[in-house]
C-alpha cells in the first residue's frame, strides 16, 4: 500500500472506471443507493466524469480515484461544498470489495483531508456511515455526535 495515492478523476479514466464500477456494483449497492442503470455504460461514465470535472472547476465538489499500483481500488469524494459561513463538504468513499480491510479507506480519507484542508481551503468535513457498516465506522472520526430520526414508512401491501 506504500504506492497508494488519490488523483482527480479525468476523462481518460472512463474505461477503467467503468470496469471498476461494474465489478463492484452489487457490493456497493449493499451499502449505498443504487446508481441509475444508465451510469453503467461508456456514455454514462463519460457523462459522470464530465460532470465531476465541471463541479471541480466550479469548486462545488472534488472527486478522486484511489489508485494502487496503477489500479483503481476505490473512490473518495468531497461533495456538497458549502463555502459561505461554513467552508465545509461531505466526505464519501467506496473501496472495492476485495481491497477492504487493508487500511486503504483510512489512508485514502487521510489523503483526501490533506486536499480538503489544504488546496481546497475547507474547514470542516462531515461524514456519515450506516451503523452496520463496521469498516466505515472505524474509518470515521468525530468531534461531535450527529443524530437523525427518519419517519416510519408504511408497511408495503
Amino acid at each position: 500500500m506504500s504506492d497508494l495515492r488519490i488523483r482527480p478523476v479525468a476523462a481518460g479514466d472512463a474505461a477503467a472506471l467503468l470496469r471498476f464500477e461494474l465489478e463492484h456494483r452489487a457490493y456497493f449497492e449493499r451499502w449505498v443507493s443504487a446508481r441509475d442503470p444508465a451510469f453503467y455504460s461508456a456514455a454514462g461514465v463519460a457523462a459522470a466524469i464530465a460532470a465531476a470535472e465541471a463541479a471541480r472547476a466550479a469548486g462545488q465538489a472534488f472527486q478522486y480515484l484511489v489508485v494502487e499500483a496503477d489500479r483503481i481500488v476505490g473512490r473518495v469524494n468531497l461533495t456538497a461544498v458549502r463555502r459561505e459561513h461554513f467552508h465545509c463538504a461531505d466526505l464519501g468513499y467506496r473501496i472495492g470489495e476485495h481491497d477492504g480491510g487493508r487500511g486503504i479507506a483510512s489512508r485514502a480519507v487521510a489523503l483526501c483531508l490533506e486536499q480538503a484542508f489544504g488546496p481546497h481551503g475547507l474547514r470542516r468535513i462531515e461524514a456519515t456511515a450506516r451503523p452496520e457498516n463496521a469498516g466505515s465506522v472505524r474509518v470515521r472520526w468525530f468531534d461531535r455526535l450527529h443524530f437523525e430520526r427518519h419517519r416510519d414508512e408504511p408497511a408495503a401491501d
